[in-house]
């Protein structure tokens, strides 16, 4: 793997998962650049994209749905048309489904509370770039908008069509069919952090598989 190869990361303002992401990108091989919020910049310069988790912009409005208005969306949607690999975790998969990148919506948990903890994940349709090829790992979330909803014919079509990519196996938030991430392409976004599972003391280090391929 060259370790020239850049990977970008999206910063806006609220995220704060920015620099746990910097650490694996880098220590997958890969050389992270920032991404502003307001900036267009040029997709071909990159090998992929991750948008990290986070607030952005206080989570006013829905979860996502300021920053996928933004000036740098414009660009990772042209990436997005290009088939280059883009990682959105936990608000970045609110983002990109916000910007109608990934179907469905993220939705308040059905227990209403924030959820912080655990959970085991099942590769119901895996996707080169990202997670491997390990069928199963665990890893945290940290989220109060978690609830994965789309309506009844958009999931028929997302099973039939393979874009359900991961599922919890014991689901904590409420969300339609259990899914914990979806994928259009080589575009995927979860709600689960694995940029906090890269290192053993972490609890797991199954995250780092999800940065190994990305560019």
């Amino acid at each position: 793997m060259s370790s020239t190869k850049k990977i970008g990361i999206a910063r806006f303002l609220g995220t704060n998962c920015d620099r746990d992401i910097w650490q694996a990108v880098e220590m997958a091989g890969y050389s992270p650049e920032w991404l502003w919020y307001d900036d267009h910049f040029d997709v071909k310069g990159y090998s992929g994209f991750v948008i990290p988790g986070g607030f952005s912009y206080g989570d006013y409005l829905r979860s996502g749905a300021l920053a996928a208005k933004s000036k740098v969306m414009t660009s990772l949607r042209e990436a997005h048309v290009k088939g280059m690999p883009i990682l959105g975790i936990c608000n970045g998969f609110q983002i990109l489904c916000e910007a109608q990148m990934l179907p469905g919506a993220l939705l308040k948990n059905e227990s209403l509370r924030f959820i912080d903890r655990w959970v085991g994940l099942k590769v119901e349709n895996p996707i080169s770039h990202f997670a491997g090829e390990a069928a199963e790992c665990i890893l945290p979330i940290a989220h109060g908008d978690g609830r994965y909803y789309a309506d009844k014919e958009t999931i028929q079509k997302m099973w039939d069509t393979e874009q359900v990519w991961l599922t919890y196996q014991d689901n904590p938030n409420g969300s339609i069919d259990s899914i914990a991430g979806v994928k259009v392409g080589k575009t995927a976004g979860l709600m689960p952090h694995p940029e906090r599972a890269v290192f053993d003391w972490m609890g797991s280090s199954e995250g780092l598989e999800y940065f190994l391929n990305i560019g």
